[in-house]
């Protein structure tokens, strides 16, 4: 399968490049930078194809999205005040139209809309606290991605950690009573890749978190 990954630099990203040239796709890598990319894509291996170029620029992504069978987008806001996501998917999602591509598997957050609800106290002070701003845009990001016609899934993962991919997650519309609160950045890449070939989430939102 012919994938654009968003955010290939990132934790999550860096994992979803690894696992898809593992399973033989062809990944086509829009970046800013490419230095930033692990030293096995930096290397451009056959499967990798490497554009410089900006996600938030119309230009640019209309370019990498051309001939892609789906979109991976796990770009994520690294300076809290001035989060990416709304100009991503304004980028982005009129692109995928107007190449005809469907598919679009994002990665977001625990925390973002309804998914508060399932939050704690302390969890909730701090996504509207600290990280106000990031799920602001989130939320907005999200929204157009549901109202895109697209054949889309959101990926809500709880809090990320960097240790070894376990294989075992839970995947539900709310957090489950007495779920873990966190999940491998391993493994959220594994669960998004697997939906590229699995329609249970389909135009859903998933929460993720370890098992």
């Amino acid at each position: 399968m012919k994938l654009l990954l968003l955010g290939a630099t990132g934790g999550v990203g860096s994992h979803l490049l690894r696992q898809a040239l593992a399973a033989g796709h062809d990944v086509t890598v829009l970046v800013r930078d490419e230095s930033g990319l692990d030293d096995a894509a930096r290397h451009k291996p056959d499967g990798v194809r490497v554009v410089v170029g900006d996600a938030t620029s119309a230009d640019d992504v209309a370019e990498a999205v051309v001939g892609q069978d789906a979109v991976l987008n796990a770009v994520g806001s690294r300076r809290v005040r001035h989060p990416v996501e709304v100009e991503v998917g304004e980028a982005l999602l009129p692109a995928m139209q107007a190449s005809g591509v469907r598919r679009l598997v994002v990665c977001s957050a625990f925390g973002v809309g309804d998914s508060e609800g399932d939050a704690s106290a302390l969890q909730k002070i701090f996504f509207h606290t600290v990280l106000g701003k990031v799920y602001e845009a989130k939320e907005a990001a999200d929204a157009q991605v549901r109202a895109s016609g697209l054949d889309w899934t959101l990926v809500y993962p709880t809090r990320l950690v960097d240790d070894p991919a376990t294989g075992d997650v839970v995947a539900s519309e709310h957090l489950p009573d007495g779920a873990s609160t966190q999940v491998t950045r391993a493994d959220v890449a594994r669960f998004m890749l697997a939906q590229l070939g699995d329609d249970t989430w389909l135009r859903r939102t998933a929460v993720l978190t370890g098992a």
